[in-house]
């Protein structure tokens, strides 16, 4: 059965309380998708060239070298041709914007406080702390990794380095993915959100008000109603 349009998917309930909000479009969640799947490879081809064990238990060490290194040159692709979304392009946009309230949502987070009260837009200061860090430590292990790719064209010091580097910083990205995939699993209705696009109207109340105070806004302004899935471009950060 081919899947529901987002459209679809955000009426699928009567009108009232509980109405689902649009939250991720079809484009933004391919990227994402896609993205998390090429992690995913480049995670288990390192661990495969690695870890003793598993070298032995799969063999084929230059295959397994051939897919590390073209899945990590692929990492970016999807993002770039998922610019041509104005959804992905203005949660990029919001992703890149720190406010008061992320400043606060992050400090209570360090302090291991309660965060419930404090509000968040579409995403809140970890969210966004975690996305800089990514985008940051996947552009260093591209580089990195191009410099082991192509070992000819650097001096042996630079490449000592970039081995260092690239190791550590690959152990670091697996710790931190591994942390994001457990917050994900508990939570529920952030995982439906990313899978089917939409969020239950209570859960954007507790976790992220002001993004859907912004909705609510857009749909007085426009006359649209919240539930019919109202693309988040529409809504400017």
């Amino acid at each position: 059965m081919p899947p529901r349009s987002d459209r679809a998917a955000a009426r699928e309930n009567p009108s009232g309380t509980g109405h689902r909000l649009l939250r991720f479009t079809a484009a933004v969640r391919w990227v994402h998708h896609t993205t998390a799947a090429l992690a995913g490879v480049c995670v288990i081809t390192a661990a495969c060239l690695y870890v003793g064990p598993l070298a032995e238990l799969v063999g084929r060490r230059r295959l397994v070298t051939i897919v590390h290194e073209w899945s990590g040159v692929a990492m970016f692709l999807p993002v770039l041709l998922g610019l041509a979304s104005r959804a992905l392009r203005s949660d990029l946009t919001r992703l890149n914007r720190f406010e008061d309230h992320d400043r606060r949502w992050l400090w209570a987070a360090v302090r291991r406080r309660r965060r419930a009260d404090i509000p968040s837009g579409k995403f809140n200061g970890g969210q966004k702390a975690y996305a800089a860090w990514t985008a940051g430590a996947g552009l260093v292990m591209l580089g990195t990794g191009l410099m082991l790719w192509f070992p000819q064209l650097f001096a042996l010091s630079l490449r000592t380095g970039a081995t260092f580097v690239h190791d550590w910083l690959a152990l670091a990205v697996a710790v931190v993915v591994a942390a994001h995939i457990g917050k994900a699993v508990g939570d529920p209705e952030a995982r439906r959100g990313m899978w089917s696009g939409t969020v239950s109207r209570a859960w954007a109340d507790r976790e992220h008000r002001l993004w859907r105070t912004e909705l609510e806004d857009h749909s007085a302004h426009s006359g649209s109603d919240l539930s019919s899935g109202v693309p988040e471009e529409s809504v400017r950060p």
